[in-house]
C-alpha cells in the first residue's frame, strides 16, 4: 500500500467517527439602496435580532446596491426560489398592483397611521396580492414622506402650487396628482433635477427631505414645504420556496422578527427626519402646510380610473375604511 493510499484510508476512517458539522441556514437579503442608507440600518438591526434569537442556526447576509441582481429580477426570483428575501419599495407594484395604493396622495397624515394600516385588514389584502407570486409580505418598514421644494414661494395651500413647474418621477399617478393640485407636473430623470432647478427649467421638485440634503438641492431652492403628500414604505418580502425549505422555528422567527422590527424602523425614520429638517433650517426656508386642505383637494383622485384601475377598487375601499377617509 502506497503512502498516498494509506493516507486516504486513514482520512476515511477518521471521517467515520467525526460528528456531523451543523451548517447554519443562509438567508440572503437584497436591497437596491447603498451601504449606509436607512435600508442598510434597518437590515443590520434585523440581522442582529434574528441571529440573537437563532444563535448558530442562521447566517443573515445583507446585499446592498442590487448586488444580487436588479430589484425586478430579485422580486421575480423570490417566487422561483432563486432568491431568499428583499427589502423593496416602488418596484413591488410590478409584482403586486395593490401596492400602488401608496401612490394615493395624502393617504397618511403621520407614521402612526401607517402602522395602523400595517395592523389592519388593508394589510391583509395587500399581503394576499403577493401570494400567487410565491412571495410572503412579512412587514412594512419605514421609508419616509415626500415633501416639496421650490424657488418661487412657500407652499401652504393647493392654490400656492398653481402654475409652478414641479419635477415628478415618470409615474402617471404622481403626474396626475400634481396637475390636479394646480401645478405643471414635469416628469424628469432625477439626474437632471439639480441642473434643471439651477437653470430654471423647473421651479421645484418632490422627494423625501433627506434627498434635499444629500443631493444639495438647497443650493438651488429657496423653500421646502413639509407637504407629506405621499408616503411609501419599504416592503420586507420573503420567497415562499425559501420559507418552505426551513424548519418551523426558523420560519416563525424570521417572520415574527421582521414584524417586531417595524416599529423600530418607524421611530428611527421619524427621528432621522427631524434631524435632517433641523440641519436644513439654516440652508432653506421650511414651512408647514394646510394638510387638510391638500387632502380634500386630492380626494377626488381616489375615484379616478387612473388610480382605481391600477390599484383595484377593493384595495382602495378597504384602505379608506381603515383610515376613516370619506
Amino acid at each position: 500500500m502506497t503512502f498516498t493510499t494509506r493516507l486516504a484510508a486513514l482520512a476515511a476512517s477518521v471521517a467515520i467517527f467525526l460528528p456531523a458539522v451543523a451548517h447554519s441556514t443562509v438567508l440572503q437579503i437584497n436591497s437596491s439602496l447603498p451601504d449606509g442608507s436607512f435600508a442598510h440600518a434597518f437590515l443590520t438591526e434585523f440581522k442582529a435580532r434574528v441571529e440573537a434569537e437563532l444563535p448558530g442556526q442562521i447566517d443573515v447576509q445583507i446585499f446592498m446596491g442590487n448586488t444580487l441582481g436588479s430589484e425586478e429580477d430579485v422580486l421575480q426570483g423570490l417566487g422561483f426560489g432563486t432568491h431568499h428575501a428583499s427589502l423593496s419599495a416602488s418596484a413591488v407594484v410590478q409584482i403586486n398592483p395593490r401596492a400602488a395604493v401608496f401612490d394615493l396622495p395624502y393617504l397618511f397624515a403621520n407614521r402612526e397611521q401607517v402602522q395602523a394600516f400595517a395592523g389592519s385588514a388593508a394589510f391583509d389584502l395587500l399581503a394576499e396580492g403577493f401570494v400567487d407570486r410565491g412571495i410572503v409580505l412579512s412587514a412594512l418598514w419605514d421609508n419616509g414622506f415626500r415633501v416639496i421644494t421650490n424657488s418661487v414661494r412657500p407652499i401652504v395651500t393647493p392654490a400656492d402650487l398653481v402654475g409652478l413647474k414641479i419635477r415628478t418621477p415618470t409615474s402617471r399617478q404622481r403626474v396626475a396628482m400634481f396637475n390636479t393640485l394646480g401645478a405643471n407636473a414635469t416628469p424628469l430623470s432625477f439626474r437632471e433635477v439639480y441642473s434643471g432647478l439651477d437653470q430654471g427649467v423647473i421651479d421645484g421638485q418632490e422627494n423625501p427631505a433627506q434627498i434635499t440634503d444629500s443631493a444639495r438641492l438647497y443650493e438651488v431652492q429657496k423653500y421646502m414645504s413639509l407637504s407629506n403628500h405621499v408616503y411609501l414604505p419599504t416592503f420586507m418580502l420573503f420567497g415562499q420556496p425559501w420559507l418552505n425549505a426551513q424548519t418551523p422555528e426558523i420560519r416563525e422567527t424570521v417572520l415574527r422578527v421582521a414584524a417586531e422590527t417595524a416599529p423600530w424602523t418607524f421611530a428611527w425614520g421619524e427621528e432621522t427626519d427631524a434631524k435632517v429638517i433641523a440641519d436644513l433650517a439654516d440652508k432653506i426656508a421650511i414651512n408647514e402646510v394646510d394638510f387638510e386642505a391638500f387632502q380634500a383637494a386630492a380626494l377626488p383622485l381616489y375615484d379616478d380610473p387612473l388610480f382605481v384601475d391600477a390599484i383595484g377598487a377593493e384595495m382602495i375601499a378597504v384602505t379608506r375604511d381603515v383610515l376613516g377617509l370619506d
